[in-house]
C-alpha cells in the first residue's frame, strides 16, 4: 500500500525578503534564488521542490506526458501512465525546440495546446518543467547539427540578435503561462536551458565551446530574461549528461548566483549496458553538491528506450534511486516521452513492464500527481 507525506507545510511558510531560512540539526539553511524578484509562486515551488528533496521522496516526472501516448494523441486530459497506474505523473516536461518557425515543437506540440497543458496541469498541483532543443543558429541546422555556435550568439557575436529574437519569443511564451484564479498569477516553470553539455551531440556541447562561453551563455540568458524582459517565474536547472567527478560536474557551472536546481540527465547507467550502481554514484555527487550550495537536486532526465525488462522499474529505476546514501535526496526523477511503440520510455497498458509499474507507483518513496493534490 502507498503510504505518502502529505505536502501541506508549504502554506506554514513565512517568506522574509527572499531568503527563505530553514533549520537542520546541522545549521541554518538560506535558500536564494537566481532571481532575486522571482514571484511568491515561484518561491513557493523552490521551497516545495526544497523539501521533497530532504525527505526520502522523489516526483516522478514524463516529457510531453498528456500531450501523446501509444496510439493516441492530444485528448483533453489523459496519459499512458495514467492508463497503467491510475494516476497522472507530479513533473510535467515540455520543450521549446521550433517556437518562432512554426506552431509546433520538434514533438509537433501545437503550442497553444501546449500552453493549456501546463495550466491544467498547474490547476491540478503539477509542476512544469522546459528543456530547449534550440536550432543551430549557425547553420539552420537541428540542436544535433554540431556546427560551433555559442560564440555567434554571445554579445558581439554575429548572431547574438538571432539569439536575443529567440528570448523575446521565450519570454513571451512563459509569461502567458497564467492561472485562472482571481487576478491569476504566472505559473512557475523549471528552465532548462543546454542541457547535456557534457555530451557531443548537441551544438552547445563540450567540443564546440569552452567552459568560459558556456558560462558567459548561460550569464546572459538568466540576465536577459530576468532584468530586461522581467520574466520572474522561472527556476533555473543546471543539468549535464554523466560526469565522472565533482569537477567534472563543475567545469561549466555558471555559478551559485545563476543556477537553482543542479540536475543531472542519465540514460547510459540505466539502459542495456549500465550499471545501476555508476547511476547511484552520480547521483550521491549531486546531492552532496546540492546540499553545500544550498540547492535542489534531481534526476532531469533519465530513462530505457522500449522499457525491455520487465522489473525495470523497481530493480533498476527506483533501487539506483534509492540506494545508501542517495535515499531519495532528490526532488524529482523524469523519464523521456511515449512517442511510438519503437521509441518510448513510459509504460502503456498492456506493456511487459506495466505491473511492475505498479509496484513502482505503490513503493511509498515515489509520489504522483494525486500525492500533490
Amino acid at each position: 500500500m502507498r503510504s505518502k507525506v502529505a505536502i501541506h507545510a508549504l502554506a506554514l511558510l513565512v517568506f522574509v525578503s527572499l531568503s527563505m531560512a530553514f533549520s537542520n540539526q546541522e545549521h541554518q539553511i538560506q535558500l536564494k534564488l537566481a532571481d532575486e524578484d522571482a514571484s511568491r509562486q515561484t518561491q513557493s515551488l523552490y521551497v516545495k521542490l526544497w523539501q521533497i528533496g530532504q525527505s526520502e521522496q522523489f516526483l516522478f516526472g514524463q516529457e510531453d506526458a498528456v500531450a501523446y501516448g501509444i496510439g493516441w494523441k492530444g485528448e483533453r486530459w489523459r496519459s499512458d501512465v495514467a492508463d497503467v497506474c491510475g494516476d497522472f505523473p507530479a513533473v510535467y516536461g515540455w520543450d521549446m525546440s521550433k517556437l518562432g518557425k512554426y506552431s509546433f515543437n520538434i514533438d509537433t506540440v501545437d503550442f497553444q495546446q501546449m500552453r493549456q497543458w501546463i495550466k491544467r496541469a498547474h490547476r491540478k498541483g503539477g509542476i512544469n518543467t522546459i528543456s530547449w532543443h534550440l536550432d543551430n543558429p549557425v547553420s539552420g541546422g537541428d540542436s544535433w547539427d554540431t556546427t560551433p555556435a555559442v560564440a555567434a550568439i554571445l554579445p558581439g557575436g554575429e548572431k547574438h540578435d538571432w539569439y536575443r529574437n529567440k528570448l523575446d519569443l521565450f519570454a513571451d511564451f512563459v509569461k502567458s503561462l497564467k492561472s485562472r484564479r482571481f487576478f491569476g498569477h504566472r505559473i512557475p516553470i523549471i528552465f532548462r536551458p543546454f542541457h547535456e553539455h557534457t555530451g557531443r551531440w548537441f551544438w552547445w556541447g563540450k567540443p564546440y565551446c569552452s567552459a568560459e562561453e558556456y558560462i558567459a551563455l548561460w550569464r546572459f540568458t538568466v540576465d536577459y530574461l530576468k532584468d530586461e524582459k522581467g520574466v520572474h517565474n522561472l527556476l533555473y536547472a543546471y543539468s549535464p549528461d554523466v560526469f565522472s567527478d565533482r569537477e567534472h560536474y563543475l567545469k561549466f557551472y555558471p555559478g551559485d548566483d545563476y543556477v537553482d536546481i543542479l540536475g543531472l540527465d542519465d540514460y547510459r547507467d540505466v539502459g542495456r549496458f549500465g550499471k545501476t550502481q555508476k547511476l547511484t554514484e552520480r547521483l550521491q555527487i549531486l546531492v552532496e553538491l546540492a546540499e553545500e550550495k544550498e540547492k535542489v537536486a534531481a534526476l532531469t532526465e533519465t530513462g530505457y528506450e522500449t522499457v525491455p525488462e520487465a522489473d525495470w522499474w523497481t530493480a533498476t529505476l527506483l533501487v539506483a534511486i534509492t540506494a545508501e546514501p542517495v535515499k531519495g535526496r532528490i526532488a524529482w526523477a523524469l523519464v523521456w516521452r511515449n512517442a511510438r511503440l519503437s521509441h518510448h520510455y513510459g509504460p502503456y497498458p498492456g506493456h511487459k513492464s506495466a505491473d511492475d509499474f505498479v509496484r513502482f507507483y505503490q513503493d511509498s518513496s515515489t509520489l504522483f500527481l494525486r500525492d500533490l493534490q
